[in-house]
This record gives C-alpha cells, sequence and structure tokens, in this order.
C-alpha cells in the first residue's frame, strides 16, 4: 500500500494562513504537515474518502488507527489537534458545509510531570566543563545560558550575539524569539553572562571562525560548531547529551530538563509564578503551574522527612 506525499489544496493553504497570518514557526508548519499527510493518507486509503466528505465517524476511526498502531495517547491529541485545526480552516476559510471534528475530543492523558535535576546536578554538569578550548567554552555558555534563561532549544538556537545586551556586572538581558514569532526579553546572571564573554572573546568564537574562514557564513548567529558552521538542534541537543553522560547523569538531561530545572528552582526560591510564567513565555498561567506542582510534591517531602510530628504517632 502506497501512501501519498502530496497534500490536498485545502491542506496546503491551511499551512500557508498558519505561517502567514498566525506567524507559525517552521517547526510548527513541519509538524502540522507531517500530520496532515497521515491525516490525508487515511482518508484517501482507508475511507476512500475526500476532505470534503469526512464524517464524524471517519475522523473516530482515525483516532482509533492511530491507538492500535502504537502512537502515545499525546501524539494523537497533537495529531488531532492539527485535524481539527484544518477543518476549522475549511469551514471559515473554505465555506466547507460542517466541520466533522467540533465534537471529537482528545484521548485522555496521564498527568506529565516535568523532571527537573536538582541544583546540585546543574552544578556538577555545569562545573565539569573547565577548560579554556573554544568547544569547552562554547558547551559552558550552552548549559549556562539554557539553565540562566530558562530557554527552548528553538530559541537558543537562533540567537545572534546581537540579542544580548549587558545592562551591568551581575545581569544581562537577552532577546529570544519564542512560540509564534513573539519575542520576550529574559535576564540572565552573572555566571551566564561570564560563560558568553568568554565563549566570545578571542579564544572562543572569534578563534573558531578566524581558523576556519566563515565570518561571513554565520553573520552574527552566537552558536557555531569546531568547524566554524552553524549548529543546529540536534547538534546542541547532542553537546548536551554527551555532557550529561560525561558526569554520570546518562539521559537525565535534555535541553528541556535545563528549562524545567530553571523553573522549578526559580520556584522553590520564591519567584512569584507569574514572573516565571513570563520568563518563559507561556501564553497562559495553567502551563506554568504544573511547576508549582512539582514544587508542592517537594515540600510535602521535606515536611514529612523534618517535621517531629508529621509521621504517625503510636496513638494511631
Amino acid at each position: 500500500m502506497t501512501d501519498f506525499a502530496e497534500l490536498s489544496l485545502d491542506a496546503e493553504e491551511f499551512l500557508s494562513y498558519l505561517a502567514v497570518e498566525k506567524g507559525r514557526s517552521h517547526n510548527t508548519i513541519s509538524a502540522y504537515k507531517k500530520d496532515l499527510l497521515l491525516y490525508e493518507n487515511f482518508l484517501r486509503i482507508d475511507a476512500e474518502k475526500t476532505l470534503s466528505e469526512v464524517s464524524v465517524g471517519d475522523v473516530e476511526s482515525f483516532t482509533e488507527s492511530l491507538l492500535k498502531k502504537g502512537y502515545a495517547r499525546s501524539s494523537v491529541a497533537r495529531i488531532l489537534s492539527a485535524v481539527k485545526g484544518l477543518h476549522r480552516f475549511c469551514r471559515n476559510e473554505r465555506e466547507a458545509k460542517s466541520d466533522p471534528t467540533v465534537d471529537i475530543t482528545s484521548p485522555r492523558q496521564a498527568r506529565r510531570l516535568p523532571k527537573p535535576i536538582s541544583k546540585e546536578e546543574v552544578d556538577v554538569l555545569i562545573s565539569s566543563i573547565s577548560q579554556k578550548d573554544p568547544v569547552s567554552l562554547r558547551d559552558r555558555a550552552i548549559l549556562e545560558v539554557l539553565y540562566g534563561g530558562g530557554l527552548r532549544i528553538s530559541e537558543l538556537v537562533m540567537m545572534s550575539v546581537g540579542d544580548i545586551k549587558e545592562l551591568d556586572k551581575d545581569i544581562s538581558l537577552v532577546t529570544v524569539l519564542g512560540k509564534g514569532s513573539k519575542e520576550r526579553i529574559v535576564p540572565i546572571g552573572r555566571q551566564a553572562q561570564t560563560a558568553l564573554s568568554e565563549w566570545l572573546g578571542t579564544a572562543g568564537r572569534q578563534a573558531v571562525l578566524l581558523k576556519y574562514g566563515t565570518y561571513g557564513k554565520v553573520n552574527d548567529r552566537l552558536w557555531v560548531s569546531s568547524k566554524g558552521k552553524l549548529m543546529t538542534r540536534q547538534t546542541i541537543w547532542r553537546v548536551i547529551h554527551s555532557r550529561s553522560e560525561a558526569v554520570g547523569l546518562g539521559s537525565k538531561v535534555t535541553p528541556h530538563t535545563l528549562r524545567h530545572s530553571f523553573a522549578s528552582h526559580m520556584l522553590d526560591n520564591g519567584a512569584d509564578i507569574r514572573v516565571v510564567q513570563e520568563l518563559l513565555g507561556h501564553a497562559s498561567l495553567v502551563t506554568t503551574q504544573i511547576y508549582t506542582y512539582v514544587s508542592n510534591t517537594k515540600l510535602k517531602s521535606i515536611y514529612l522527612q523534618t517535621h517531629p510530628r508529621a509521621k504517625l504517632s503510636r496513638y494511631e
């Protein structure tokens, strides 16, 4: 059975709408395209229908087929979000007669809590990089900025030298481009600031670009490989995985782990949740509140371990 590699005209128009009018990122558009190809292949092959002929039952059958194939409920929910967006677009913009997804609900998902690493583990990870060669200076700066600013990896990858504005010796501000192409200003502290300064100095980024003559090719993008080429999400992910393995943390640390840890540690130390929401670039406070649950769980654990009357007494 052969899959179709092309989307319908309506689906292509929907993706253009998301990119141009809604300002969705390239990564989001690519993910939507992959999900919609999956959906439209199902319609053509299994349901033998066009997009305009879809019924509620067809969408439900598509959902069931994904679950039977072993897709995680979170993945099915993401795919259904793209499908719902497509049908809503067809109803509102392409004059479709109906939207078969209006009453479709996503599969119930188990609550997934973020898994931050401890402050001590962060210290071990970052402090393990003490050498002054260009790669070490770069890797330490990457870890310091991810944790120091709570950035998404997509935001880190796109940073330019001009995005960094020094305020004083204690803090700098960096401009990042978040989800939906929304800019926000994020403060980073002295340790991240120092690591960035060293990476941008003559022994770091400058040395790499001079050696390989790639100044004009990378412009002022902040992160470059040991060969003077632009780093991607994948290459930065590999750097973090390698550094985590080297200190015995295995696969425990990812770029998003450092973002989770940033939020949890800020809340642990008394930061206001709305400030953390702003720093993370969350559109909704609900998204940030999950970190409050993590902090409360830790609070409960500490209380049970340390309060003399927290545990069951001999009278119970």
